[in-house]
């Protein structure tokens, strides 16, 4: 929390605090604990992203089929479910998250949509996407703590899970931290065991890398680029930035 921040809201639950805070530009923000600024919500404009990987993740919309299925393992300040209900036309979009009162105070202070496609569930990410097999197009696994990456964004069983849990065509995006500089994920040997050379990557500003993977059984995804790049130049008035750049970022984890 900056000395431009003003402290709006502190609970506490079972896991520690959580506070939100306000700056002079409109914008609020979500942390765990005390330091982890963990969301950024741009109160005219909650659907907003500010954040350069969310942005980012925002790339599996391109391989989906026409009116997708997605779910979000973690709901932060919610700015990514608003996102991609005002903008990408899902049939609908359910978010798992582990802590009630995050939802709370996305609903109370954060601008979290009404929209009635959007549905929250409170409870474990890990016992949520092993009981929806078959279940959705794109999947987001957003998943982080006070401390840092959840230890399921850690554990093969449960990616394994999550690539189970799409439907044929569908696309399992992942945020993850990067190794120190070497452009690497966190779990790059699990997830070279899992699924090969078959997912593609992007690094962002902030240390995320962001990976894409296909459902289990299909192709590896497509790099299209000038696909990608025209989808985004259609998207990019009604998001109000740009995708291209992440699209000129993206390669294949084989190829690092």
């Amino acid at each position: 929390m900056s000395d431009q921040e003003t402290l709006l809201e502190k609970r506490r639950d079972d896991y520690g605090t959580l506070r939100i805070t306000e700056n002079r530009e409109g914008y609020r923000f979500l942390y765990f604990g005390e330091q982890t600024e963990q969301s950024c919500i741009f109160m005219a404009d909650p659907a907003w992203l500010e954040y350069d990987y969310t942005r980012a993740m925002l790339l599996g919309a391109f391989w989906c089929r026409t009116d997708p299925q997605m779910t979000l393992l973690g709901l932060g300040g919610g700015a990514l479910a608003n996102c991609l209900v005002r903008h990408f036309s899902p049939a609908g979009v359910q978010v798992v998250e582990l802590r009630g009162e995050v939802l709370t105070l996305a609903k109370e202070w954060l601008g979290l949509s009404a929209d009635p496609r959007l549905q929250i569930h409170i409870g474990c990410a890990e016992d949520h996407i092993a009981a929806a097999p078959a279940s959705c197009d794109l999947l987001c696994v957003d998943l982080y703590m006070e401390g840092g990456l959840s230890r399921l964004q850690l554990q093969a069983d449960f990616f394994a899970a999550c690539q189970r849990a799409l439907r044929p065509g569908g696309v399992l995006v992942i945020n993850q931290w990067q190794m120190g500089e070497t452009g690497l994920p966190y779990a790059a040997a699990m997830l070279g065991d899992l699924f090969g050379e078959n997912y593609l990557q992007v690094q962002v500003e902030e240390g995320n890398i962001i990976l894409f993977v296909p459902a289990a059984g299909d192709p590896p995804l497509q790099l299209d680029r000038p696909a990608m790049t025209a989808w985004a130049a259609a998207l990019e008035s009604q998001l109000g930035y740009s995708l291209a750049s992440y699209i000129r970022e993206l390669y294949r984890a084989g190829d690092h």
